[in-house]
Order: structure tokens, then C-alpha cells, then sequence
């Protein structure tokens, strides 16, 4: 699929089909292309925990559920725990300290206050977004979410994770199920007159056509 029909076409899909599985070889293409994603000194500090058994994933949403509430499952988390595939997207802080303390980069220390912004994360959020785009190419659906803070402790334990890794995210992968409207639904996208700015902020220009599409 050539690169502006995947991006057209991608979307957060909040409804999967349980009865279709991921075949190998289209996970092995999505999972390709998150070690393809681009990283500050080539630090690669990631790491992706795959969850595609039954018993794997029931561990993952027990973990992320309030143990203190009854309340059952609302539509959201009906429709992305039908999702065959999970990969749980983690950051190592650690990688880039010690990668940036190396004689190359010329740095003699390990000084977080160095990153003003946190590049362990940020890599992996784009390692997140090659995945979400290898989907669209491999004809599957996809969902990028977050895990509410106070579940990354159990998730990490209910999964080996260890407590120096940050849990920055998820995958969800499958066959979309029944569509549903999700913010972008609801919300128009920015036109680029009002998020490219041109030398200067406040300063549009004239560079192509609109993007298109939800």
C-alpha cells in the first residue's frame, strides 16, 4: 500500500473481532516496524512485551482494573479487550543515560536534567506510531492507549516488567469489528493554515492541500 493511502486510511479502532485471529507473519510485519523506528543515539530504549494467549491477556485487563470495584466493563473496554493482540510499549530510561555518557556523545554523566525532554518515551511513542501504520499496511486494526497510573505497578508485575522500564503504552491489534465514533468523530481536524507556522509562530503559509480524512 503506497505511504499516503496508510495514512488516509489510519484510524484508532475502539472495536475488534474476536473470531479473527493475527496471522504470524502479519504481526512479525508489525513488529518489524517498531524496531525500524528512528531513536536518539541509536539508544534503542525499548522494549515490547507481546501478548497474544488468552491467559496472557485476561492477566493484562485484570491488572489494570480497580480491585476494589465491581462496576462492570463499560462499551470501550468491550469492544478493545475482543483484541487477539496486545503490545505493551515500554520505555528504558537507562539506555540513554548510559548511551549519552559514552566518549561519542561527549557527556561525563548520567544527569537526567540533561533530557528537558524525556527521549526514552518519545522514541517509543514513535516505535508505537510505525506499528499503527504497519496495521493499516498488514490489513489489520489497531488502538494506541495509555494504562491509568495507578495499574502500571500491577501490570508490571503481572507481566515480569521490570521497575526500571516505563510503561508508555499500548497496542491493540486485530480485525476491526463494528465501527464507532471516536473524538475525531466529534471534533474536526486542523486545517495546516492554523498548525503550520512559517518562520515565525503566527505566520501561515501556502504549501499543499489540506490533509484529509478522520
Amino acid at each position: 500500500m503506497e505511504l499516503r493511502e496508510v495514512l488516509r486510511r489510519r484510524r484508532m479502532v475502539r472495536r475488534f473481532d474476536a473470531g479473527r485471529a493475527v496471522s504470524p507473519e502479519a504481526l512479525d510485519r508489525v513488529l518489524y516496524a517498531a524496531l525500524r523506528a528512528p531513536s536518539a543515539g541509536f539508544s534503542q530504549g525499548w522494549d515490547f512485551v507481546v501478548l497474544t494467549s488468552a491467559a496472557e491477556r485476561k492477566a493484562f485487563w485484570s491488572a489494570t482494573r480497580d480491585p476494589d470495584s465491581d462496576r462492570e466493563p463499560d462499551a470501550w473496554l468491550r469492544g478493545v479487550s475482543a483484541a487477539p493482540v496486545l503490545v505493551l510499549c515500554l520505555s528504558d530510561p537507562d539506555a540513554y543515560l548510559d548511551r549519552y555518557a559514552l566518549p561519542d556523545k561527549g557527556w561525563t554523566d548520567r544527569d537526567p536534567a540533561r533530557w528537558p525532554v524525556p527521549y526514552w518515551d518519545v522514541d517509543t511513542g514513535m516505535a508505537a506510531e510505525n506499528m499503527l501504520l504497519a496495521a493499516v499496511d498488514a490489513g489489520l486494526g489497531a488502538l494506541f492507549f495509555g494504562v491509568p497510573p495507578e495499574a502500571h505497578g500491577r501490570v508490571k508485575e503481572a507481566h515480569g516488567i521490570p521497575a526500571n522500564r516505563r510503561l508508555v503504552g499500548v497496542v491493540a491489534l486485530g480485525h476491526a469489528g463494528e465501527r464507532v465514533g471516536g473524538s475525531a468523530a466529534k471534533r474536526p481536524r486542523r486545517p495546516e493554515r492554523e498548525v503550520v507556522h512559517w518562520g515565525h509562530f503566527g505566520v501561515s503559509g501556502a504549501s499543499g492541500s489540506e490533509p484529509q480524512g478522520g
